[in-house]
């Protein structure tokens, strides 16, 4: 049976509250799960210390079991010390896009040319 260390939404609309479950992949996001490793509350402050608990104990012994975390849940781990996260790189994103581009050349070009014809009238 293969296992997810996961996210299930709970709370009410606007409000949400996660509970970090060890569910079977099959089962869905907020069904049936096998055991509960910890909350998850987004509503607190970053450094409010009740935003994440985790069950460290419980989390290890379902690592070593072959569970596999998502990438949030990932992301509370290596907050934690408990698992790392190897280090993503997109030198493009920042980047603007195909169109984006083209309009900036295309309005860089524009302003290159006034400028060219105010300096031949003057």
């Amino acid at each position: 049976m293969s296992t997810r260390i996961r996210l299930a939404r709970g709370g009410t609309k606007k409000r949400p509250y996660y509970r970090i479950v060890v569910a079977d992949i099959r089962s869905p996001r907020d069904g049936r799960f096998i055991e509960k490793v910890g909350t998850y509350n987004p509503m607190l402050q970053k450094d409010d210390p009740e935003r994440v608990t985790l069950v460290e104990e419980r989390i290890r012994h379902w690592i070593a079991q072959g569970a596999k975390p998502t990438d949030r849940v990932l992301r509370f781990l290596d907050a934690a010390g408990i698992a790392s996260r190897p280090a993503r790189s997109n030198p493009n994103k920042g980047e603007p896009g195909k169109k984006a581009q083209e309009r900036a050349a295309s309005r860089a070009a524009a302003a290159a040319a006034a400028a060219e014809s105010e300096g031949a009238e003057a």
